[in-house]
């Protein structure tokens, strides 16, 4: 395909977005752009990423290798400190003519890697939280200060002691850090318009709503929490390992947020801050969208709506969490929109992995192969929403304890498998037709061994068991990228 008559990219990056939006049939969240993107597009209601954990994930999509291949599991070092040679998939569209762009959050903050683009990465410099927030952080890091206190960078007591996990801020869309993101991203594709016969490739991630969720006022109040329906499994996933059956404490490091179960005032307050948060990621992509339409690229622009992994609203006892290898954390959501689509508007319940982007976009806009992609084009189903390119779908997760759990979800089934060298293997089974949430492993049920031994053996045919191990200092260090300077 002619240069000239390549279609462009426009990717939209989401952190910690479940599928919690019109379009996958919720009923409360206000989503009318995303939705009417949808309209425009397919919605992939089984889409799956590779780890739920915002670094590793995103890390796999970008370069269409699974964990197993980057061997990052963590959050700290770039891709390169493991694979110094690979060709990511942005990297491929520049290395085959494309202008390639990111905007705010695409690869982890901090962890870029410049050989994807085009022009180093850009970050905003507005703050995701208020004023108010912003004078008791520095309060907070001063009175540290003066004390001879040295805090941790993340964790209990780290900055994030004085940031509510939820806020309602009286101002405007760009004077917070995603509308000024959205801003800069519909600068790019005015200058973009002037040089058509230069194909893009631009990504645009948005920070929320990932925790704090902090956002303008108007968006909270599009929202009545006490319509609000509480999750109904307060309660952790039966028979399942201990170790597995665990999450993230990211939102316990937040000012104001108790210990133990929420009061149930406190639980519909966080729903409101997350609802909040989605409508403002909403709202920003309804102007890139406009700003599509009103620059005539919209007739020869693929958009891609993703989100880096699912997320925990109280299922479970947990609260603004991922960190596993569950339904809920590994289900995200994933929007494909070309222009002159055949079947735009429909949904699909082909199973799709994030690593199969890279070829998708490869395929659609008409690039040569890379042999080094291991997902597969999601373009016939595109072209027919019954079909199916995969038989499965695969996410990781380490844990503390040395396990590396590796979880297949099939059409019936959620198989997970957890290794560690000198420990018995230890599995969990969930039926998704009659227990999609994962509230009961039944793997130690005698009428699952059959079961049980098929899985196991599709699994490892596929992945052969792998050692987790932790990565050196050094390493982490290493891997640290430094932030783009805005322009």
């Amino acid at each position: 395909m002619a240069a000239e008559t390549r279609p462009n990219v426009l990717f939209i990056a989401s952190d910690d977005m479940r599928p919690q939006l019109g379009c996958y049939g919720d009923t409360t969240v206000k989503t009318p752009n995303i939705d009417a993107l949808a309209k425009r597009g397919m919605v992939f209601q089984r889409s799956y990423v590779q780890q739920a954990l915002c670094s590793p994930s995103r890390i796999s999509m970008l370069t269409g290798r699974y964990p197993a291949t980057t061997e990052i599991f963590e959050i700290g070092r770039t891709l390169r400190t493991t694979m110094p040679d690979i060709t990511t998939m942005p990297q491929h569209f520049k290395d085959n003519g494309y202008h390639t762009r990111s905007l705010g959050k695409i690869y982890h903050v901090g962890i870029d890697d410049d050989a994807s683009w085009t022009v180093p990465a850009w970050h905003s410099s507005k703050p995701r939280i208020s004023p108010a927030t912003q004078a008791a952080v520095q309060k907070y890091l001063g009175d540290a200060k003066a004390k001879g206190i040295t805090l941790p960078q993340k964790g209990k007591g780290s900055r994030n002691a004085a940031v509510p996990a939820f806020e309602s801020v009286d101002c405007g869309d760009d004077d917070l850090l995603d509308g000024d993101t959205a801003a800069n991203a519909i600068q790019q594709l005015q200058e973009h318009a002037k040089t058509p016969d230069k194909p893009f490739f631009l990504a645009v991630g948005f920070a929320n709503p990932h925790v704090p969720w902090i956002s303008p006022k108007k968006y909270w109040d599009l929202y009545d929490r006490s319509k609000f329906t509480l999750a109904p499994n307060n309660f952790l996933p039966k028979d399942a390992p201990e170790f597995a059956a665990t999450s993230g404490a990211d939102f316990r490091w937040y000012a104001g947020v108790p210990e133990g179960e929420l009061p149930e005032p406190f639980a519909r307050e966080c729903l409101h801050g997350y609802y909040a948060a989605i409508s403002y990621v909403d709202a920003q992509v309804g102007r890139l969208m406009a700003a599509l339409e009103q620059t005539g690229l919209a007739k020869n622009t693929i958009i891609v709506f993703w989100s880096d992994h699912g997320y925990y609203m109280g299922e479970h006892t947990w609260w603004g969490a991922k960190h596993n290898n569950y339904e809920g954390a590994t289900r995200n959501c994933l929007i494909l929109s070309q222009p002159g689509m055949k079947h735009a508007g429909e949904k699909t319940d082909a199973l799709a992995q994030s690593v199969d982007l890279a070829p998708t976009l490869t395929e659609l806009c008409g690039l040569p192969e890379n042999s080094g992609f291991q997902g597969r084009s999601l373009k016939p189903v595109l072209e027919e929403p019954t079909a199916h390119v995969n038989d499965a779908a695969f996410s990781w997760y380490p844990k503390g304890q040395g396990y590396l759990g590796v979880a297949m979800r099939t059409d019936k089934w959620r198989y997970v498998e957890w290794t560690k060298t000198g420990a018995e293997t230890q599995r969990e089974l969930y039926n998704m037709v009659h227990d999609p949430q994962n509230n009961q492993n039944v793997a130690a049920k005698p009428e699952h061994a059959q079961v049980i031994e098929a899985l196991s053996k599709r699994l490892r045919e596929k992945f052969p068991v792998q050692e987790f191990k932790q990565p050196a200092e050094s390493a982490m260090q290493k891997g640290k990228g430094k932030r783009g300077k805005k322009k």
